[in-house]
């Protein structure tokens, strides 16, 4: 009976281990961002350490030379100077070799696709065949594929922590307009002490912190401040003002 009860401690403590080793594990907002070397299509990078003081978006797409990926990169290399006047720079990965990212983009070069050609892509595209990165940031979710990462955004800020996290699944484009106005909100939440409501695009009203006493609660009520708008004592709005810490810029209207 003890030989039994210690073989099966042992098969669930290798369980326990393999389990662990081989599920990927999504770090979380507010985590610091998992580090790691990488060969890309524009050199060697140390991650964070040749960012710092940047923004970053750091994303993954399932494979080179499919259709959806392609119609994403050709998009994110247009909008690459967009966000780069927003302080963030761009970072792509999937479990391809480096020789598959540079005749792909070189491929993009030969497209043209919703206005868009002669593409040249120019941020780097991270080389992950053994997974390593992919699973630090849990883009290999078993369910949908064990050897293509899905479509994961990680918005990640100039401290290295992780801000925001988007999924989508392989047949679903990314809405890049939505990623960029992430990067704007965020920053004017930074720089202002404030918060964004639905639908916010630079200009638009931002919602005031919700009082942390009775007696704010009742000043705002019966404040009269012609900038500050109070729906009820918890939901209270202003006009927004450009941030010295934010650059001037809007997002795309379709």
């Amino acid at each position: 009976m003890k030989k039994i009860l210690m073989s099966f401690v042992a098969c669930f403590v290798l369980a326990t281990f393999v389990y662990s080793e081989d599920v990927a594990k999504m770090p979380l907002i507010g985590d610091d961002a998992p580090a790691f070397k990488a060969k890309t299509t524009q050199g060697d990078i140390n991650f964070p350490a040749d960012y710092t003081g940047k923004w970053v978006i750091l994303f993954s797409h399932p494979a080179d030379f499919t259709p959806v990926c392609t119609t994403e990169f050709m998009t994110f290399a247009t909008m690459m100077d967009e966000f780069k006047a927003l302080n963030t720079e761009l970072i792509g990965l999937s479990i391809d070799s480096i020789y598959a990212h540079i005749a792909w983009l070189r491929k993009i070069q030969e497209i043209e696709y919703n206005k868009m050609k002669n593409v040249q892509v120019t941020f780097p595209l991270i080389e992950d065949i053994k997974m390593d990165i992919a699973k630090k940031y849990g883009m290999i979710q078993p369910n949908a594929s064990t050897t293509q990462a899905v479509r994961a955004v990680f918005v990640i800020d100039p401290k290295a922590k992780i801000r925001c996290i988007l999924y989508y699944p392989s047949s679903t484009g990314r809405n890049f307009d939505e990623i960029k106005r992430i990067i704007l909100a965020l920053q004017k939440a930074d720089a202002d002490g404030v918060a964004t409501p639905a639908n916010w695009r630079p200009g638009d009203d931002v919602i005031v912190p919700p009082p942390g006493s009775c007696g704010v609660a009742k000043e705002r009520m019966t404040a009269k401040d012609k900038d500050v708008k109070c729906i009820d004592w918890f939901l209270c709005l202003k006009k927004d003002t450009p941030s010295k810490d934010v650059p001037k810029t809007d997002v795309k209207k379709k």
